[in-house]
């Protein structure tokens, strides 16, 4: 299976069930109350991080989720059914963006983390609702609300507690091979591992244990997007540790600069990680030059670590200072979690708007028109679009009680004026005192 660590998705929450409209019938009894039972609620979409899921590829082929909707309610009282949530099953470690915003909607670090990416509708009130001393048998109903729909980012960020930083061919697959039980295709060849591959270190008497990330090699301009660059740099952006292998034939200074350059480029934060260095294929030349370099490097103050993965030199050492450089996970964790949107809903302040529209026949007088937004009301009216007619009485003292004919007054309007709410159109009237 292919590696697949970003993938766009869209996603709809069911809508809610619209209420009924119902009159109680029975024998004997010609004229019965209202009785029509609410909708149920639409389905939610939901992320859940779960383990032994290493890539997003097990999604691809469907980018579309929808939840199901919630049931319509019934006469007798008797409530539409909620719609069933959806669950989408991801890797720990997925980061889900809304990409029309690009806000953080949910960020999963550990195994069972859910998060909701999109709401189900609410259900509608059956008329039994909207009875009162003045309305005994009401012929309305109110409509469901639509779910959210979403068009979603999802991004893989592995979770290892330690992350190898290398230029191709430094050695770090070799390495994470020697320290864990990995086994990733190593080879003798310029070019970076093509997918990130995970290792279990353990301490020499069995007690703890870490992972071991050998991530897609950094190339010059990764900050830039150049390679699997931007790939490579997410992923490390979760591990704890940083291992900088540097090849110690080749000329480690310089590259140390060079790989601390292309983090500070992409996330300056990620060079506040606790890292080290490992100084490998110390085979390959003299104990002399070996502790040389090691002076040279002294100046980034990072531990260094020499090694040879191909020989087993110094690994014992390598991973006992990895056990004592580790900083905690739940500690780690606080500081370094991504900053989730809190999705506050603000509606949207009332106003109102006067103009005049031309006259239906020449020489007419123009109409009167003010434009109602925001305040909510809208979407309420919408809510009865199907009985509108038969809610009308309802509406205009919700209207009334909201505060809209007052604010209607303040603004200018008079008797016979008419009022756009969206689609529906009514004529203004003056409060009774």
């Amino acid at each position: 299976m292919a590696f697949r660590d970003v993938l766009d998705i869209e996603v709809a929450a069911g809508n809610g069930g619209d209420g009924s409209m119902s009159f109680h019938r029975a024998k004997y009894m010609e004229k019965g109350g209202p009785d029509g039972g609410h909708g149920g609620r639409g389905g939610s979409i939901i992320l859940r991080a779960i383990q032994g899921v290493e890539s997003l590829e097990r999604l691809v082929g469907k980018r579309k989720f929808k939840a199901e909707n919630g049931a319509y309610g019934e006469g007798r009282l008797r409530q539409g059914s909620d719609g069933e949530d959806l669950y989408i099953d991801v890797p720990v470690g997925t980061t889900a963006f809304d990409r029309d915003t690009g806000k953080v909607i949910a960020d999963l670090t550990r195994v069972g983390q859910e998060k909701v990416i999109a709401r189900g509708g609410f259900g509608g009130r059956g008329n039994s609702t909207f009875v009162s001393s003045t309305r005994q048998a009401p012929r309305f109903a109110e409509l469901g609300t639509p779910g959210e729909k979403r068009r979603v980012r999802l991004e893989l960020r592995l979770i290892a507690d330690v992350g190898l930083v290398g230029y191709p061919n430094a050695g770090k697959s070799s390495l994470l091979a020697a320290l864990s039980r990995a086994n990733p295709a190593i080879a003798d060849y310029p070019f970076t591992t093509l997918s990130p591959i995970l290792g279990v270190v353990e301490s020499a008497d069995g007690e703890e244990r870490f992972t071991m990330a050998d991530i897609p090699g950094i190339i010059e301009g990764a900050s830039e997007g150049k390679g699997l660059g931007l790939e490579f740099l997410r992923h490390i952006s979760r591990t704890r540790l940083l291992v900088y292998v540097l090849d110690v034939t080749r000329d480690p200074v310089e590259e140390l600069r060079q790989l601390q350059a292309e983090l500070r480029a992409y996330d300056p934060t990620l060079l506040e990680n606790v890292a080290a260095v490992a100084l490998n294929k110390i085979e390959l030349v003299e104990g002399d030059l070996v502790a040389m370099v090691e002076d040279e490097l002294a100046e980034f103050g990072l531990p260094v670590l020499p090694v040879s993965a191909k020989e087993g030199l110094g690994l014992a050492e390598l991973q006992g200072a990895l056990f004592q450089l580790l900083p905690d996970r739940e500690l780690w964790a606080q500081t370094h979690a991504l900053e989730e949107d809190t999705e506050e809903v603000r509606e949207e302040p009332l106003s109102v708007t006067f103009r005049e529209d031309a006259p239906e026949k020449p020489g007419g007088e123009p109409e009167r028109v003010w434009e109602v937004r925001g305040g909510g009301f809208e979407a309420r009216i919408n809510r009865f679009a199907r009985h509108i007619e038969d809610a009308a009485e309802y509406l205009s003292g919700l209207f009334k009680r909201q505060g809209l004919y007052g604010a209607l007054k303040k603004a200018g309007a008079r008797e016979g004026d008419t009022v756009e709410i969206g689609n529906f159109r009514f004529e203004y009237f003056e409060e009774e005192e």
